[in-house]
């Protein structure tokens, strides 16, 4: 009877009996599977926190931990970085010691580590030490060329024409570039000229992966250079004495002993959105600071100087320039104002990850006026407070440290780097065979590709 307490157990028919010879199959089986699990596990031990997804993937911004370990989200990059970047030395090829320290050779870099440009050197001094640098050419994800052109530039090492000739001899120089018509080759253009420092750059790298902080120049080029789909936004320069840990040379105040509201410090240059923030500031002068600013001369105004002057306001405005991005924006974040951005076709860097909604404002540049004013003095300090909390938790990714940091501005730019990898490289002047080997028009293979080349 079914149910019956004098029932005998008997086993499912629908399943096998556990024999010994199961159990040990078993046991082996969980072997391997714990085998497998811990190994992986040290490979990802390996690779500084920073580079790890947190467990709550589903976030989609960044964020910090109570420990202030810095936590990437999934959705925006991935679960780690794992690149081979081959950084082209100066020696290797002919024109490039040029576009690093002028014709003669006279500029040493350490001139071109300072001021709003200084990305140039450090990026290039990062990848050099980077745990992701390769030298072998043959394994290599993507290709650095280094070129400190905008610095070169200005201290009168190479002019215009010269820079675009040196460029182009150094391109034809590298089989590589001509594998992939320049895909996987990074460039860095540091100021607000973007990549139109190279004239050019339209025919020669507009399929490369350009660096840069300027996203637009149309105001006074035909085209902008940046690409959404395949360069990359990177922070400022900001000076080294407020973002390096510990090193503060000027210290937040509270928001109490603020004078101002705002504040704009730098000069008109002619713009519009500037000249409207310095007739702002002589009607309302107890609400927003604009000093009229010397950067030459006895009365120049100094580093330390220019940071007090800055940290002095609970909002920091930052309106165009000769270009739409600003060093001001990231500055602020050092000082802990909250940045107010009055540039409309700015660009800012990681995008994928940094939601600014909750680190800075966006303002019309068409509105600048008593209105913006009125708006900023109805936010609570409380709301102002936050703000700068979450913008303190961030700034570290517009501060370019070594890798050994939590987190920095090169950290994201590895990030951003990787999503750009490909597996496949082609251009119209790269073929291949049956044999997978890469040939050009000639069939020679790219092993025995000599300069100088013609280029995609």
């Amino acid at each position: 009877m079914l149910g019956s307490v004098n029932s005998k157990a008997r086993p499912y028919s629908g399943q096998p009996l556990c024999t010994r010879e199961h159990q040990i199959g078993a046991l082996l089986l969980l072997l391997v599977a714990t085998t497998v699990f811990f190994t992986k596990l040290l490979e990802r031990s390996s690779l500084p926190c920073s580079f790890f997804t947190p467990v709550t993937a589903s976030r989609s911004a960044v964020h910090v931990t109570n420990a202030g370990d810095l936590l990437w989200p999934h959705r925006g990059y991935g679960p780690v970085v794992d690149l081979k970047i081959y950084v082209y030395d100066e020696r290797e090829i002919d024109g490039l010691k040029a576009l690093m320290s002028g014709r003669d050779g006279a500029i040493d870099s350490t001139s071109c580590l300072r001021g709003q440009w200084g990305t140039q050197v450090k990026i290039h001094r990062l990848l050099q030490e980077s745990r992701f640098r390769t030298r072998k050419k043959e394994e290599a994800d993507l290709f650095f060329v280094p070129a400190y052109a905008r610095c070169v530039r200005m201290l009168g090492g190479l002019n215009d024409i010269e820079i675009n000739q040196t460029y182009v001899k150094v391109l034809s120089q590298m089989p590589y570039f001509r594998r992939s018509g320049g895909r996987d080759h990074i460039f860095v253009f540091p100021s607000g000229a973007g990549a139109h420092l190279f004239m050019s750059w339209a025919k020669f790298i507009n399929r490369s992966i350009i660096l840069t902080p300027e996203g637009d120049r149309t105001d006074k080029k035909d085209t902008s250079a940046f690409n959404t789909w395949k360069d990359i936004i990177i922070p400022g320069n900001v000076d080294d004495g407020m973002t390096t840990n510990g090193a503060t040379l000027v210290r937040p105040l509270p928001l109490s002993k603020r004078k101002y509201l705002a504040n704009y410090l730098g000069r008109a240059q002619g713009k519009a959105g500037r000249l409207k923030l310095i007739e702002l500031s002589q009607k309302f002068p107890d609400k927003l600071e604009s000093p009229e600013l010397k950067f030459s001369g006895p009365d120049k105004l100094g580093k330390i100087e220019y940071f007090e002057h800055l940290r002095n306001a609970k909002f920091c405005l930052a309106p165009r320039g000769e270009s739409s991005w600003t060093l001001r924006f990231y500055e602020s974040f050092f000082v802990e104002c909250v940045p107010v951005i009055l540039s409309d076709e700015v660009e800012l860097p990681f995008q994928n990850v940094v939601d600014y909604t909750q680190i800075s404002i966006k303002w019309p540049s068409t509105r600048i006026g008593p209105e913006l004013l009125q708006y900023l003095e109805s936010i609570s300090d409380e709301i102002i407070e936050g703000m700068i909390s979450r913008g303190r938790q961030v700034r570290c990714l517009w501060a370019y440290a070594s890798e050994s940091a939590s987190c920095s501005a090169m950290h994201a730019i590895l990030w951003e780097l990787q999503r750009k990898v490909r597996l496949f490289h082609q251009s119209t002047e790269t073929f291949w065979l049956h044999d997978r080997s890469i040939v050009n028009r000639d069939l020679v293979k790219l092993s025995d590709w000599r300069p100088p080349m013609p280029l995609p």
